[in-house]
């Protein structure tokens, strides 16, 4: 069995470019990955992946950055085959993907409620079934959820709603995949420190969330760092490879369930 470690491995991450991805890029760089497979949504992120793959090649490793809208089938798989091609079958898999949607129910619309569902469960599932397919034996899968799977909160219908399919994704495919060795976790955070959460919050409920954790007298901001995210995904994917099948909530006290 090969050693449940970073090095020599190869690692796709899905929205690697920056935040928390790009954080656990340079990570797994530094602790000695063969390769890194940076994915990125857009335009918009294209030079913040190209920033994470100079400081891949930096420590040591190889990395190309792969763009994709990871809301189709195909995509996804076009993802894996170009990331096979040019590293070989990969060992570790992280989908940091996501986004989030604060508003009503009244207020939702179909649109809405259709790209929410595409972005946070669809490209989820089939990052999951892809990975099936690609890893090498005795690999690693691990998804960002979300910590309002232990809330009873309004307004994030749609956000909680569409990463809470991932929680059973993730246990089947812990079931479908173990035979080969293949450990499949998700990690729900606290709200980050990043523009993905103050782009939806107003400064009263900016003020709340940065009290909200039980240990935010403690945290720089109050809010869930990424990193404070990171080593526990580095601790799924490699030590602790025995959990399995598992959405773990990892936020400070934020929520619990």
């Amino acid at each position: 069995m090969s050693a449940r470690t970073i090095k020599d491995k190869t690692v796709i991450i899905a929205g690697g470019a920056k935040n928390l991805g790009g954080l656990l890029a340079r990570d797994f760089a530094n602790a000695g990955a063969r390769a890194i497979v940076i994915h990125y949504n857009s335009a918009a992120s294209a030079a913040d992946a190209e920033a994470t793959v100079a400081a891949v090649k930096a420590a040591g490793s190889q990395a190309i950055a792969i763009q994709a809208d990871l809301t189709t089938a195909a995509a996804v798989e076009k993802l894996f085959a170009d990331a096979t091609a040019a590293f070989g079958r990969p060992d570790i898999a992280i989908n940091t993907v996501g986004k989030v949607l604060k508003k009503p129910m009244s207020e939702v619309t179909e649109a809405e409620y259709d790209e929410m569902s595409d972005v946070n469960a669809k490209a989820a599932f089939f990052f999951l079934k892809e990975a099936g397919r690609a890893l090498n034996d005795n690999g690693a899968i691990c998804t960002l959820v979300t910590s309002l799977l232990g809330a009873y909160t309004p307004f994030y219908s749609t956000y909680a709603g569409s990463k809470a399919p991932v929680e059973h994704f993730t246990r089947a495919a812990s079931k479908e995949f173990g035979e080969r060795g293949i450990s499949v976790t998700a990690i729900g955070p606290g709200p980050m420190d990043t523009a993905f959460f103050y782009g939806q919050e107003s400064p009263e409920a900016q003020a709340y969330h940065k009290s909200a954790a039980a240990l935010s007298p403690f945290s720089k901001t109050g809010l869930t760092d990424i990193e404070d995210i990171a080593p526990w995904i580095r601790f799924l994917v490699t030590e602790g490879w025995w959990m399995t099948g598992q959405t773990v909530l990892v936020n400070g006290g934020y929520t619990t369930k």
